[in-house]
């Protein structure tokens, strides 16, 4: 099938895309790298009257050091952070992901911004940014804002971003210390989205106590999820001493609704999970440990 006929803008900065959402209202759709929409769009399953072309805008794209954290432009592709030093020192978690995210022709057009804001609940990119506490920068009429990861994935393939509003970037706190981070995840083949998956951050102290922990999950709910519960029962814990898979068991414990589907039931979905969950613990932990 061909999409329905649609006009097509290429404003080439943020201002302008801006403008073109405010003026076209709910007729209009942000095109990033198409990924996601273009398919939607040549099933039939969307169709908007207005495409807005945010590729020409430079400001979107790049990654830079900002006041001690890890800027990345809502329109860098995939590809450039699985190719980026910086990327890989400063924010390990948001590199490893990557690798994971479909095959290279996809992650060769696909943005990080286009994959936070699509918000799919099994996609890496929102899991890492949730474990992460980054901070999503939206623009709006109204001017700039940032929007804390918690409260940025509000339903399925629902975000805080507004109907006149764009992704610009995403900020990410670096970790210093004794780090560990491990992103793992089941899928049917490689590049399918991922029946259950965790992304996991972990700080130790100089006695191998764990000051700081992080875990969410992804694809096992209509969001990604953090495992606080999990969280809490590990911090404080010498690490070579936890019970990886009881971590594992908690973090799917408090989980309320748990989607089955033809991949798997609910009950498959929460075994694979927990079993992600100590998977990622057990290579963090080892990391930051220096093993």
């Amino acid at each position: 099938m061909k999409p329905a006929p649609f006009d097509y803008l290429a404003p080439t900065t943020a201002e302008e895309v801006v403008s073109a959402l405010v003026e076209l209202g709910d007729t209009a759709k942000v095109l990033a790298g198409g990924q996601s929409l273009v398919p939607m769009l040549a099933l039939r399953l969307a169709a908007f009257d207005h495409l807005v072309d945010i590729g020409r805008v430079a400001e979107l794209r790049g990654v830079e050091r900002r006041d001690g954290a890890l800027w990345v432009g809502a329109g860098t592709a995939q590809a450039t952070i699985e190719r980026s030093a910086e990327v890989a020192s400063a924010v390990p978690l948001l590199a490893r992901a990557t690798p994971l995210i479909g095959h290279f022709q996809i992650r060769n057009r696909g943005t990080i911004g286009g994959s936070l804001v699509h918000a799919d609940p099994a996609a890496e990119y929102p899991a890492v940014a949730l474990a992460l506490d980054a901070g999503l920068e939206v623009l709006g009429p109204d001017g700039r804002r940032t929007v804390p990861a918690t409260e940025f994935f509000i339903g399925l393939w629902s975000t805080a971003v507004g109907e006149q509003e764009l992704l610009t970037g995403v900020t990410f706190p670096l970790w210093d210390g004794r780090c560990g981070f491990a992103v793992r995840e089941f899928a049917r083949r490689h590049g399918d989205f991922a029946v259950a998956g965790a992304a996991v951050a972990l700080e130790l102290d100089g006695d191998d106590r764990v000051r700081r922990c992080r875990i969410a999950l992804f694809g096992l709910g209509s969001t990604p999820e953090r495992a606080t519960a999990a969280e809490a029962a590990v911090t404080g814990a010498v690490v070579g001493e936890v019970d990886l898979e009881e971590v594992g068991r908690l973090a799917m414990s408090s989980l309320d609704s748990v989607p089955s589907d033809l991949h798997g039931s609910s009950a498959y979905r929460r075994r694979v999970g927990g079993s992600m969950v100590a998977r990622a613990l057990r290579a963090a932990g080892e990391e930051a440990r220096g093993r």
